[in-house]
């Protein structure tokens, strides 16, 4: 799978409904046909690997994550939880082992972003938090429609049954890479997660006045530069987490007119800042656009939130399952928040859904350098397969009715 979209570094471009992705699609259903899996899909090019179960009519189990990667990934993002979901199903064939219930592996369209932003389009669209429609329109950075990718993508895995989006599932779970350095430190192979860490997204414009450097004096200036700088410093102060918990980050600014020899006219800076917590995540976000205002010295400034999500939190009976399989198997394990946003998030709001981590090599992700031993991920695989035998092939796990829909 790897060789698909292979970049220099031991890395892959393998970005969302490209000729890449198609390519990778193609490879994951010959391999699934050749088991004698039932292969689905839906209306946004998510793809389902069905494994029957004695009672054909239940809701199944789900595991998998995505194939896409961004334009520099590495090779185990999202792949490793769909071919980890493969093996499992594998491995029971192997064993001659029939469960009661459907196991299914999915693909998930679109979880980077990185072509046709936002992020988790599939999963989203899947679970109701997002309409299929509104994804449509959208362009990635050559001018191509999410529309016409998709398009292109379904007719080249013509064929396939087609399914619907909010089926019944018995339950979902994700395994992926930590794509952080903890368990790695801690010599342990699997990250038990308890949840994904709430996110708020902002765009901060600040507008000053262009002005030639070598004359116009200190006082005189609206540089809109030094205001953005001033902004920021005081809002890592705002930040300021004694517990490490918090995340924030401005990842990309950009100036006009961007001379050296220019006072800026305006300066805009994006604003990620997570956090698990969610009263933390709305005292500390709601104080941004003050903390700008108050900084702002002689320039304007806009402040506008683009994202905004909660945190998720995981059923506790899954996160429980998956404790458990890793003690039957004698396997080290701790739990853990999920740092970065994964499709589970969406799955979380219409199942049963929990995670597992497996380590990362010095926590370096979305990068050619991105790497995990074998040995980790056979241990993750085993422990994702034990946890799909015991949601499939008993009832003994009660989740909540309103859990399932």
């Amino acid at each position: 799978m790897a060789r698909i979209g292979a970049i220099p570094g031991n890395g892959v471009n393998r970005q969302c409904l490209t000729q890449e992705d198609i390519r990778a699609r193609a490879l994951l259903i010959s391999w699934a046909k050749a088991r004698g899996y039932q292969v689905l899909v839906d209306d946004i090019a998510n793809l389902f690997i069905r494994r029957q179960g004695k009672d054909a009519s239940a809701a199944p189990v789900l595991t998998g994550s995505h194939m896409d990667s961004q334009p520099a990934g590495g090779r185990f993002d999202g792949i490793y939880g769909v071919l980890a979901g493969l093996e499992a199903l594998e491995a029971l064939d192997d064993q001659g082992i029939r469960t009661r219930l459907p196991i299914e592996v999915v693909a998930w369209t679109n979880e980077e972003g990185g072509r046709f932003p936002p992020g988790a389009m599939g999963s989203a669209v899947f679970a109701g938090a997002r309409r299929l429609e509104d994804c449509l329109d959208v362009t990635d950075p050559a001018g191509v429609r999410f529309a016409d990718a998709l398009r292109d993508t379904l007719n080249a895995t013509a064929g396939l049954e087609r399914r619907a989006f909010n089926r019944p599932l018995r339950a979902y779970i994700e395994a992926h890479i930590e794509q952080g350095p903890e368990l790695e430190a801690k010599g342990l192979p699997i990250g038990v997660v308890t949840g994904i860490q709430g996110s708020r997204w902002f765009v901060v414009t600040v507008r000053g006045e262009g002005a030639h450097a070598g004359t116009t004096p200190l006082a005189a200036r609206k540089d809109a530069v030094r205001s953005a700088v001033r902004m920021i410093a005081a809002l890592e102060e705002l930040m300021h987490d004694g517990d490490d918990r918090l995340r924030f980050t401005v990842g990309r600014v950009d100036v006009t007119p961007n001379s050296p020899n220019t006072v800026a006219e305006e300066a805009t800076f994006s604003i990620d800042f997570r956090h698990p917590d969610a009263g933390a995540l709305e005292r500390k976000g709601d104080r941004i656009a003050e903390i700008c205002a108050r900084h702002a010295g002689p320039c304007d400034v806009s402040v506008v939130e683009n994202f905004s999500r909660a945190p998720s939190v995981f059923a506790p009976a899954l996160v429980e399952t998956l404790e458990q399989a890793a003690e039957a198997l004698d396997v080290g394990h701790q739990r853990m928040p999920s740092g970065a946003f994964h499709d589970a998030n969406f799955l979380s709001e219409v199942c049963p859904t929990a995670m597992l981590f497996v380590p990362c090599e010095r926590g370096v992700s979305h990068n050619p350098a991105e790497n995990a031993k074998p040995e980790d991920l056979a241990t993750g695989a085993r422990v994702l397969t034990a946890a799909l035998v015991e949601l499939a092939g008993t009832d003994r796990i009660a989740f909540r009715p309103s859990s399932i829909k």
